[in-house]
């Protein structure tokens, strides 16, 4: 169905060469791409984008349990928490991707992984919603930009071949720590208080990175240049194209993460468990989907696949979710977001890499991460205040209407920049 371009070069043909496409004098001759490394390197962001990531998708039960704590507290002013927490991953990315240009990208993950853990053991000392936005919120997330950043864009350094499939593999980490995670803190806040869930997942994030941190090597060095942090990618219209689908993109991944665990106990009047059980639905339809499609997208083409996840994601939030009031269609909701919502940080890095090359790779994927730090905050919170306002606190209609109007303006985008690249639709690209 989909066809390539012939090979060129001794090149395999599996993506088409656009705009910047890498040439062999752009990489050196040691250490090859698609070695044995390469996997090692893909291991390593396994597990350290599980406690990162999974730290920010388990949110969905610690704003579940701060609603029964913090009972007077507006949802919108906790939905901030989580929201800081993977918008400040983004928004510090930028500055965390000319780290790693500038420094040796062992060293940034360390710091990162310590900084977010010692963020975690700080706000489990904080009794009121405030000072976990500046602890759980801000601290972590500009600390976990040192461990996203490097992490979600060494794969696509180390592997050609198959590089949507490593990058798939690398981030289905914070899937499953996602998954896990939600178990793991609705049991622990259960047993001992969600300030001993912040300690322990603290403590995790630490070891973790002592443990990994050592293994994520940078393939070449770049060039150092003059300005700190370089815009010039902005100039380039398919950059910005991709920077706004990726902003109503990320606005509308996270509200189903946030929302639908507090909605199957205020809606549907299910014990609170099933909260922990539809954030690991989500979570485990996100590690499947995140690596099948990365398998997929190698073959097909990363912004094919983006852009077909996408329009099924809008599907799954406008066409299964909002209608029908029933746990059913919710646990169908969350399998099919969840499978192909993913793909959203898997193939990003990798259409990136493809489009505009891997030389600037971390510095454009901390830029492009900007957006998500952009859509994250005008989506969720918003989402939560339309909740607050118009549905008391228990009609979730408009919060779920306003969250799949993102992924439709996001799917539109990514259809015009699929055009832009090439008009002829079944091309793998």
């Amino acid at each position: 169905m989909f066809y390539k371009d012939k090979p060129e070069d001794g090149k395999d043909g599996r993506f088409t060469s656009i705009e910047a496409k890498i040439t062999e004098e752009e990489l050196p001759a040691e250490p090859a791409a698609d070695s044995k490394y390469a996997w090692i390197v893909t291991l390593g962001s396994f597990f350290l984008l599980m406690v990162a990531v999974g730290t920010t998708n388990s949110y969905g039960v610690y704003l579940q349990e701060y609603q029964n704590v913090f009972p007077t507290t507006p949802k919108s002013t906790l939905t901030w928490i989580g929201s800081l927490q993977f918008g400040g991953m983004c928004f510090f990315g930028v500055f965390a991707g000319v780290l790693v240009e500038r420094f040796d990208s062992r060293w940034v993950i360390l710091s990162g992984c310590v900084f977010s853990g010692a963020a975690l053991l700080i706000a489990s000392a904080c009794t009121s919603p405030a000072p976990l936005i500046i602890t759980q919120g801000i601290l972590f997330g500009a600390s976990g930009s040192c461990i996203l950043i490097p992490t979600i864009s060494m794969p696509s350094q180390w592997t050609e071949k198959y590089r949507a499939l490593a990058t798939g593999l690398a981030v289905a980490g914070g899937s499953i720590g996602g998954l896990w995670m939600s178990f793991a803190s609705r049991a622990m806040m259960t047993d001992l208080g969600y300030q001993w869930s912040l300690r322990i997942n603290g403590l995790l994030i630490i070891g973790v990175g002592l443990m990994f941190s050592p293994l994520m090597r940078k393939r070449m060095e770049v060039p150092k240049r003059d300005k700190i942090i370089d815009l010039a990618s902005l100039t380039n219209i398919k950059f910005v194209i991709l920077f706004f689908a990726s902003m109503f993109a990320a606005g509308g991944y996270f509200a189903p993460y946030y929302y639908m665990p507090p909605y199957v106990e205020t809606v549907l009047k299910e014990s609170d468990s099933w909260g922990a059980n539809i954030s690991s639905i989500l979570n485990a339809g996100s590690i499947v989907g995140r690596v099948a499609i990365g398998f997929t997208a190698d073959y097909i083409g990363p912004l094919n696949a983006l852009l077909l996840s996408s329009a099924i994601s809008t599907i799954a939030i406008l066409v299964i979710w909002l209608p029908f009031k029933s746990l059913g269609a919710l646990i169908v909701s969350a399998v099919i977001f969840g499978f192909c919502s993913g793909s959203l940080v898997s193939l990003i890095p990798v259409i990136t890499a493809n489009l505009f090359g891997i030389k600037r790779l971390s510095s454009n994927i901390g830029l492009l991460f900007i957006s998500y730090t952009i859509g994250s905050f005008i989506c969720s919170p918003v989402a939560g205040s339309l909740l607050d306002k118009y549905g008391h606190g228990t009609d979730y209609t408009w919060t779920i209407v306003y969250a799949g109007l993102f992924f439709g303006v996001a799917s539109i985008l990514l259809l015009i920049l699929r055009v832009s690249v090439d008009r002829h639709l079944l091309k793998t690209i």
